[in-house]
């Protein structure tokens, strides 16, 4: 999603972070997935309603977005591999 909105982006300056009331783990820091617990993670990710924090380290400003509802299939597509 991040590479079709259309802002110029440094794809090497991104972090991704997952968060939930069970905690929270980073999973890419400066462009490149990092080592971390998939057993924390499955912790996190099994709650009801997750937070998925993107930090372009670019710039002064912020946005949100809510999305909710995801497909069994999507899911399914999306979970079934690993890069």
């Amino acid at each position: 999603a991040i590479g079709y909105s259309g802002a110029e982006v440094d794809v090497n300056k991104i972090d991704v972070a997952f968060k939930s009331p069970k905690g929270e783990i980073a999973v890419c820091k400066n462009g490149a997935g990092i080592p971390f617990s998939e057993g924390k993670a499955k912790e996190i990710l099994l709650e009801p309603e997750i937070e998925i924090l993107v930090e372009l380290n670019s710039g002064k400003y912020s946005s949100c977005a809510w999305g909710c509802d995801l497909t069994y299939d999507y899911v399914k597509i999306n979970g079934d591999y690993r890069t």
